[in-house]
């Protein structure tokens, strides 16, 4: 079993007891992961590129708990679309490496479609 097999199963469990599948829709939870990514910009705010490589032992730890929520409620959504994660990552890489060869990305922050 692999590990994102175990956290999806305790998080399973962790809503069961408490009666959360009710709340647990795939709306419900894909807007909980977007509030959460967007907490996760908070410790980061007004912080210049330096800065946020250099984060204080407080940024740090907020940025963890958010991070953490975000994993969370995208392995809770996967969960409850049948989705499997490993495998969509897998494939989206595939994709990425086709949309974007070295070749002719490295270095560049372009989108693949303004070439």
């Amino acid at each position: 079993m692999s590990e994102l097999t175990e956290l999806r199963d305790t998080l399973r469990a962790f809503a069961a007891e408490r009666d959360w599948d009710q709340f647990h829709s795939p709306k419900n939870l894909a807007s909980a992961l977007a509030v959460e990514a967007a907490e996760l910009l908070e410790p980061f705010q007004w912080l210049t590129e330096e800065q946020s490589r250099n984060l204080s032992d407080k940024q740090r730890t907020a940025v963890i708990e958010e991070l953490a929520d975000v994993q969370i409620y995208l392995i809770r959504l996967a969960d409850k679309l049948q989705v499997d994660l490993l495998q969509a990552v897998r494939e989206k890489i595939v994709r990425n490496a086709e949309k974007y060869p070295a070749s002719l990305f490295k270095g560049s922050a372009r989108k693949y479609s303004d070439t």
